[in-house]
């Protein structure tokens, strides 16, 4: 298995799910020269992967203010974390995020989650919840990862 930069991110987009890929597609060109994307690949397939934002990201315009306090910090977005379904249960998300993490060791980071149930596993990774944002008024958590 192998950790990298996904230089054809079409390919990372298959794996989404469709309304993942509504929510981020249709707005790529404006991103891709500001967003990294990092995936697992076995046998050259892609098995997770993820994006990495430097400006606010399409699913946070709601609360672009808050975006961009974190963004003006030095943090940078994660979004679109994915494991298709064949390869959950196997550590990878929490792979993942100890991959990119050893990437770069200095950089903190900051993500929101919508489905709450969530929320051990990021802590389990290091990230601290912050605070809650209300998107449509669906309660979202906000969490950080402070680099040591």
């Amino acid at each position: 298995m192998i950790f990298k930069v996904c230089t054809d991110i079409s390919e990372f987009f298959k794996i989404l799910p469709e309304d993942w890929q509504d929510g981020i597609v249709p707005f790529w060109e404006r991103y891709k020269e500001t967003t990294k994307c990092y995936v697992f690949l076995d046998s050259n397939q892609i098995i997770a992967g993820g994006l990495v934002f430097s400006t606010c990201p399409p699913d946070m315009l709601y609360a672009e203010a808050e975006s961009n306090t974190w963004l003006h910090k030095g943090y940078q977005y994660l979004g679109f974390i994915f494991v298709i379904e064949e390869r959950r249960q196997q550590n990878l998300g929490s792979l993942w995020l100890s991959e990119l993490k050893a990437m770069h060791p200095k950089q903190n980071y900051w993500l929101t989650i919508e489905d709450l149930k969530l929320d051990a596993f990021y802590v389990k990774n290091g990230f601290q919840r912050k605070k809650c944002l209300y998107n449509n008024g669906v309660e979202e958590g906000l969490y950080v990862f402070e680099a040591t």
